[in-house]
């Protein structure tokens, strides 16, 4: 018997500096009615969902900005979608600024069940950007000033199936979805908030739509899982983000991607059996990956070019990149 799992996609558009928790919160529960309306097990937010994508600007005191982080989920202003998600029998997956309560900040998401009930969290490992004040910048990417990393990647068995994780830049590495595939991960819910323009390679700007289907696509392909990759999009405080909300199947095809930059749901209807015509198959890891081989993946950060080919070449060891 197939395991159907009814996922929507719930897209939103932009969400302003000025827009409060309680309209934000207001705009994700009517994209969650919409999900009930249609069937939806599950209602995947983006990373960020509450808040503006307030990193783009530098203050010298960062506590300044703890007040578009959440110290507590369910909060007073969230608690209006745990109950509604409750009451609609809907799940939901939801990215927010962390504050624990020992002052640490992480850029984090949470795995809600149809019952209202918290199955797992996440904090983003992979943080973007840079970390000191770059005002030469039209707007600027502060994640490694204002959150610290996490340190792990992992499942959570959930909605009839095994659930992972991950946030925005995670989605372009591949660790971040081989070490969900070990851990038979059937399904991969990933938000973004993705600027448009680039100011480090502004000639990479044409490419963000075909990049972000690269990676959603070939993640799931290569370990055989669903992936749902979701936007906060639309011109949000002068900068323009990246839509094309999409759900991607283990066969690395698009069964469902957003059109607009708005508030917006797209649903598919996801067998979680299909994993296996992939995972059992030509990705069957326990027959062909050769991990003595792949030690340099969890042994080094930067390029270390070996010392034969810089002689070869006659450059120095920086050859390649760092």
């Amino acid at each position: 018997m197939s395991r159907i799992l009814t996922v929507g996609a719930a897209q939103t558009g932009p969400i302003q500096r000025e827009d409060s928790r309680a309209d934000v919160v207001e705009r994700l529960i009517a994209l969650l009615r919409q999900g009930a309306d249609t069937g939806c097990d599950l209602v995947v937010f983006p990373e960020l969902a509450l808040t503006t994508f307030f990193p783009r600007w530098w203050v010298d005191d960062r506590a300044e900005f703890d007040h578009f982080f959440e110290t507590e989920m369910p909060g007073a202003e969230t608690r209006p979608l745990f109950d509604e998600a409750a009451r609609l029998s809907v799940g939901f997956h939801l990215g927010y600024a962390e504050l624990t309560p020992d002052g640490h900040h992480y850029n984090t998401a949470i795995l809600v069940e149809s019952d209202g009930s918290i199955v797992g969290h996440y904090r983003k490992v992979h943080l973007p950007g840079h970390h000191e004040h770059e005002p030469w910048r039209e707007f600027q990417h502060l994640e490694r000033y204002y959150f610290e990393p996490g340190d792990r990647f992992s499942v959570f068995g959930a909605f009839g199936g095994i659930v992972g994780m991950a946030i925005c830049n995670d989605r372009r590495w591949p660790e971040t979805y081989r070490v969900l595939g070990l851990q038979g991960c059937e399904m991969a819910l990933i938000g973004y908030n993705t600027p448009v323009h680039y100011p480090p390679d502004p000639t990479q700007d044409v490419l963000q739509g075909f990049h972000n289907g690269l990676v959603l696509q070939s993640g799931a392909y290569q370990n055989g899982m669903w992936v749902v990759g979701v936007a906060k999009a639309g011109e949000e405080e002068g900068c323009l983000l990246l839509g094309e909300s999409s759900i991607v199947a283990p066969s690395g095809e698009v069964r469902a991607r957003c059109t607009t930059d708005g508030d917006e749901l797209v649903v598919a209807e996801c067998d979680l059996d299909i994993c296996s015509n992939y995972k059992d198959t030509l990705f069957n890891f326990g027959y062909y990956r050769r991990p003595e081989a792949y030690s340099l993946i969890t042994g080094q950060a930067g390029v270390d070019v070996p010392d034969d080919v810089v002689e070869v070449l006659g450059q120095d060891d920086e050859v390649g990149g760092t």
